[in-house]
Protein backbone atom coordinates (compact mmCIF):
# COMPACT_ATOMS: atom_id res chain seq x y z
CA UNK A 1 0.00 0.00 0.00
CA UNK A 2 1.54 3.61 -0.87
CA UNK A 3 1.78 5.57 2.56
CA UNK A 4 0.25 8.34 3.51
CA UNK A 5 2.05 11.37 5.12
CA UNK A 6 -0.90 11.38 7.72
CA UNK A 7 -0.84 10.60 11.06
CA UNK A 8 -4.01 10.81 13.48
CA UNK A 9 -4.09 10.35 17.37
CA UNK A 10 -6.98 9.72 19.14
CA UNK A 11 -6.77 8.71 22.78
CA UNK A 12 -8.46 9.13 26.53
CA UNK A 13 -5.43 11.76 27.47
CA UNK A 14 -7.31 14.69 27.75
CA UNK A 15 -5.64 18.33 27.03
CA UNK A 16 -4.50 19.44 30.12
CA UNK A 17 -1.25 17.60 30.72
CA UNK A 18 1.74 17.10 28.08
CA UNK A 19 1.26 13.47 26.86
CA UNK A 20 -0.12 14.44 23.73
CA UNK A 21 2.29 16.88 23.20
CA UNK A 22 5.19 14.22 24.05
CA UNK A 23 3.57 11.92 21.11
CA UNK A 24 3.85 14.55 18.45
CA UNK A 25 7.17 15.46 19.72
CA UNK A 26 8.19 11.57 19.43
CA UNK A 27 7.15 11.20 15.85
CA UNK A 28 8.45 14.76 14.80
CA UNK A 29 12.07 13.42 16.27
CA UNK A 30 11.28 10.47 13.46
CA UNK A 31 10.03 12.42 10.43
CA UNK A 32 9.07 16.05 11.36
CA UNK A 33 7.68 16.70 7.63
CA UNK A 34 4.43 13.90 8.64
CA UNK A 35 1.25 15.67 8.99
CA UNK A 36 -0.91 14.85 12.52
CA UNK A 37 -4.41 14.73 12.57
CA UNK A 38 -5.93 15.32 16.13
CA UNK A 39 -9.09 13.30 16.00
CA UNK A 40 -9.97 13.71 19.66
CA UNK A 41 -8.25 13.52 23.46
CA UNK A 42 -11.22 13.95 24.98
CA UNK A 43 -12.47 10.19 25.31
CA UNK A 44 -14.16 9.10 28.84
CA UNK A 45 -11.17 8.09 30.63
CA UNK A 46 -10.54 4.28 29.54
CA UNK A 47 -13.99 4.17 28.00
CA UNK A 48 -12.45 1.80 25.49
CA UNK A 49 -16.14 1.43 23.37
CA UNK A 50 -16.38 5.06 23.11
CA UNK A 51 -12.57 5.47 21.47
CA UNK A 52 -13.63 2.55 19.54
CA UNK A 53 -16.97 4.15 18.02
CA UNK A 54 -14.87 7.37 17.49
CA UNK A 55 -12.47 5.86 15.15
CA UNK A 56 -14.74 3.81 13.62
CA UNK A 57 -16.53 7.18 12.56
CA UNK A 58 -13.38 9.10 11.36
CA UNK A 59 -11.29 6.84 9.03
CA UNK A 60 -13.07 7.37 5.91
CA UNK A 61 -12.91 11.19 5.77
CA UNK A 62 -9.07 10.40 5.50
CA UNK A 63 -6.41 9.56 2.42
CA UNK A 64 -5.53 5.77 2.34
CA UNK A 65 -2.66 4.90 3.50
CA UNK A 66 -3.31 7.13 6.84
CA UNK A 67 -1.83 5.72 9.64
CA UNK A 68 -4.63 6.30 12.70
CA UNK A 69 -2.98 5.56 16.12
CA UNK A 70 -5.66 4.55 18.51
CA UNK A 71 -4.73 4.95 22.92
CA UNK A 72 -7.67 3.91 25.40
CA UNK A 73 -5.71 1.21 26.76
CA UNK A 74 -6.53 0.69 30.78
CA UNK A 75 -4.56 -2.30 30.22
CA UNK A 76 -1.18 -0.79 29.70
CA UNK A 77 1.50 -2.50 30.63
CA UNK A 78 0.42 -5.57 31.22
CA UNK A 79 0.34 -8.92 28.80
CA UNK A 80 -2.07 -7.35 26.13
CA UNK A 81 -0.79 -7.37 22.91
CA UNK A 82 0.27 -3.98 21.02
CA UNK A 83 -0.95 -4.08 17.31
CA UNK A 84 -0.41 -2.91 14.14
CA UNK A 85 -2.82 -3.38 11.71
CA UNK A 86 -3.21 -2.85 7.41
CA UNK A 87 -6.99 -2.60 6.11
CA UNK A 88 -7.98 -1.21 2.39
CA UNK A 89 -7.82 2.45 3.72
CA UNK A 90 -4.86 2.48 5.82
CA UNK A 91 -3.53 1.02 9.16
CA UNK A 92 -4.39 0.98 12.76
CA UNK A 93 -1.55 1.07 15.83
CA UNK A 94 -3.16 0.62 19.31
CA UNK A 95 -3.65 -2.15 22.10
CA UNK A 96 -5.18 -5.15 21.16
CA UNK A 97 -8.46 -4.48 23.76
CA UNK A 98 -11.38 -4.42 20.72
CA UNK A 99 -10.63 -0.29 20.42
CA UNK A 100 -9.33 -1.04 16.61
CA UNK A 101 -12.28 -3.50 15.84
CA UNK A 102 -14.96 -1.06 15.52
CA UNK A 103 -12.92 -0.19 11.99
CA UNK A 104 -12.31 -3.63 11.03
CA UNK A 105 -15.94 -4.87 11.67
CA UNK A 106 -16.72 -2.32 8.60
CA UNK A 107 -13.47 -2.92 6.27
CA UNK A 108 -11.38 -6.38 7.08
CA UNK A 109 -8.13 -6.67 8.11
CA UNK A 110 -5.71 -7.57 5.53
CA UNK A 111 -2.69 -8.15 7.73
CA UNK A 112 -1.41 -7.76 11.54
CA UNK A 113 1.32 -7.79 13.38
CA UNK A 114 2.34 -7.81 17.18
CA UNK A 115 4.80 -5.21 18.12
CA UNK A 116 7.63 -7.02 19.00
CA UNK A 117 10.62 -5.49 17.32
CA UNK A 118 12.49 -3.10 19.42
CA UNK A 119 14.38 -1.80 16.90
CA UNK A 120 11.61 1.04 16.17
CA UNK A 121 10.14 1.58 19.95
CA UNK A 122 11.51 4.68 21.08
CA UNK A 123 13.09 2.45 23.75
CA UNK A 124 13.79 -1.19 24.46
CA UNK A 125 12.46 -0.55 28.01
CA UNK A 126 8.95 1.16 27.64
CA UNK A 127 7.50 2.70 30.50
CA UNK A 128 4.85 0.55 31.91
CA UNK A 129 1.84 3.28 31.64
CA UNK A 130 2.97 5.09 28.91
CA UNK A 131 2.85 2.92 25.46
CA UNK A 132 1.38 6.32 23.47
CA UNK A 133 5.00 7.83 23.47
CA UNK A 134 7.07 4.76 23.30
CA UNK A 135 6.14 2.30 21.17
CA UNK A 136 2.67 3.75 19.52
CA UNK A 137 4.05 6.98 18.47
CA UNK A 138 7.46 5.77 17.20
CA UNK A 139 5.84 3.23 15.15
CA UNK A 140 3.40 4.91 13.49
CA UNK A 141 6.19 7.52 12.26
CA UNK A 142 8.23 4.64 11.10
CA UNK A 143 5.79 3.30 9.43
CA UNK A 144 4.18 6.33 7.73
CA UNK A 145 8.16 7.22 6.86
CA UNK A 146 7.69 3.75 4.33
CA UNK A 147 8.89 0.87 7.02
CA UNK A 148 7.14 -1.77 5.72
CA UNK A 149 4.55 -2.87 7.99
CA UNK A 150 5.85 -6.35 8.50
CA UNK A 151 9.45 -5.39 10.19
CA UNK A 152 7.47 -3.71 12.47
CA UNK A 153 6.83 -6.94 14.71
CA UNK A 154 5.64 -10.73 14.36
CA UNK A 155 2.88 -11.04 11.94
CA UNK A 156 -0.67 -12.77 13.89
CA UNK A 157 -3.97 -13.83 12.53
CA UNK A 158 -6.30 -10.61 12.40
CA UNK A 159 -9.07 -13.61 13.85
CA UNK A 160 -7.52 -13.61 17.00
CA UNK A 161 -7.48 -9.88 17.95
CA UNK A 162 -9.71 -8.86 20.92
CA UNK A 163 -13.24 -7.99 20.41
CA UNK A 164 -15.07 -5.43 22.76
CA UNK A 165 -19.03 -6.90 22.90
CA UNK A 166 -21.10 -3.72 23.03
CA UNK A 167 -24.11 -5.54 22.45
CA UNK A 168 -25.86 -6.30 18.84
CA UNK A 169 -29.30 -5.13 17.57
CA UNK A 170 -31.93 -7.94 16.84
CA UNK A 171 -34.84 -8.05 15.14
CA UNK A 172 -38.23 -8.25 16.94
CA UNK A 173 -41.69 -8.86 16.15
CA UNK A 174 -42.49 -5.28 16.18
CA UNK A 175 -39.29 -3.83 15.23
CA UNK A 176 -35.70 -4.24 16.26
CA UNK A 177 -33.54 -4.12 19.79
CA UNK A 178 -30.46 -2.35 20.78
CA UNK A 179 -28.27 -0.13 22.67
CA UNK A 180 -26.83 3.16 23.22
CA UNK A 181 -23.26 2.75 22.31
CA UNK A 182 -22.31 6.42 22.54
CA UNK A 183 -22.71 9.63 23.99
CA UNK A 184 -21.27 12.63 22.65
CA UNK A 185 -20.46 16.21 23.47
CA UNK A 186 -24.00 16.97 23.55
CA UNK A 187 -25.67 14.04 25.43
CA UNK A 188 -26.77 12.47 22.41
CA UNK A 189 -27.69 9.13 22.40
CA UNK A 190 -26.02 7.17 19.87
CA UNK A 191 -27.47 3.88 18.84
CA UNK A 192 -26.27 0.89 17.44
CA UNK A 193 -28.99 0.25 14.94
CA UNK A 194 -28.41 1.41 11.55
CA UNK A 195 -29.87 4.16 9.98
CA UNK A 196 -30.91 1.79 7.21
CA UNK A 197 -33.27 -0.12 8.96
CA UNK A 198 -35.43 2.92 9.76
CA UNK A 199 -34.99 4.75 6.12
CA UNK A 200 -38.68 5.57 4.41
CA UNK A 201 -40.61 4.49 7.35
CA UNK A 202 -42.22 5.57 9.99
CA UNK A 203 -40.63 5.00 13.59
CA UNK A 204 -40.45 5.49 16.80
CA UNK A 205 -37.96 4.78 20.25
CA UNK A 206 -39.37 2.79 22.95
CA UNK A 207 -36.66 3.40 26.09
CA UNK A 208 -37.02 3.60 29.92
CA UNK A 209 -40.94 3.69 28.99
CA UNK A 210 -40.46 6.41 27.06
CA UNK A 211 -42.17 6.56 23.48
CA UNK A 212 -39.80 9.23 21.32
CA UNK A 213 -40.82 10.01 18.08
CA UNK A 214 -39.02 9.56 14.60
CA UNK A 215 -37.95 12.61 13.28
CA UNK A 216 -36.02 14.55 10.55
CA UNK A 217 -34.28 17.55 12.33
CA UNK A 218 -34.13 18.97 15.92
CA UNK A 219 -36.53 21.67 14.72
CA UNK A 220 -38.90 19.25 13.92
CA UNK A 221 -40.13 19.05 17.71
CA UNK A 222 -39.87 22.42 20.52
CA UNK A 223 -36.99 23.57 22.43
CA UNK A 224 -36.65 20.90 25.37
CA UNK A 225 -38.47 17.94 23.80
CA UNK A 226 -37.08 14.71 22.80
CA UNK A 227 -36.99 12.82 19.54
CA UNK A 228 -35.62 10.72 17.93
CA UNK A 229 -33.11 11.08 14.36
CA UNK A 230 -30.59 9.40 12.01
CA UNK A 231 -27.18 11.11 13.30
CA UNK A 232 -24.36 12.01 10.60
CA UNK A 233 -22.49 8.99 11.51
CA UNK A 234 -25.50 6.95 9.96
CA UNK A 235 -26.84 5.40 13.36
CA UNK A 236 -30.39 6.15 15.45
CA UNK A 237 -30.11 8.71 18.32
CA UNK A 238 -32.09 10.04 20.53
CA UNK A 239 -31.90 13.84 20.95
CA UNK A 240 -33.27 17.30 22.89
CA UNK A 241 -33.91 19.94 20.81
CA UNK A 242 -31.41 22.65 22.58
CA UNK A 243 -30.67 20.20 25.19
CA UNK A 244 -28.81 17.63 26.79
CA UNK A 245 -30.66 14.20 26.33
CA UNK A 246 -28.90 11.93 28.41
CA UNK A 247 -28.81 14.24 31.66
CA UNK A 248 -32.82 14.93 30.47
CA UNK A 249 -33.92 11.37 30.01
CA UNK A 250 -31.29 9.54 32.57
CA UNK A 251 -30.13 7.25 30.04
CA UNK A 252 -26.43 6.23 29.78
CA UNK A 253 -24.40 3.58 27.95
CA UNK A 254 -25.63 0.40 26.64
CA UNK A 255 -29.01 0.99 27.75
CA UNK A 256 -31.35 -0.97 26.37
CA UNK A 257 -34.20 0.00 23.28
CA UNK A 258 -36.80 -0.93 20.79
CA UNK A 259 -37.38 1.30 17.46
CA UNK A 260 -40.43 -0.12 16.74
CA UNK A 261 -41.40 0.88 12.83
CA UNK A 262 -45.26 1.36 11.86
Amino acid sequence: MRKSNVITLLSDFGINDVYVGVMKGVIAQINSNLTIVDLTHQIPPQNIAAGRFCLMNAYAYFPAGTVHVAVVDPGVGSQRRSLAVEFSQGFLIGPDNGLLTGVLSQIPAIRAVELTNLNYWRSPQPSNTFHGRDIFAPVAAYLASGVPLLELGTEINPDSLVQLDIGQWEETATGVCGCVQYIDYFGNLVTNIPASYVQGKSWSVQIKGMTIGGCQTYSDVGVGEALALIGSHGWVEIAVNSGNAQAQLQIDWQDTLEVITH
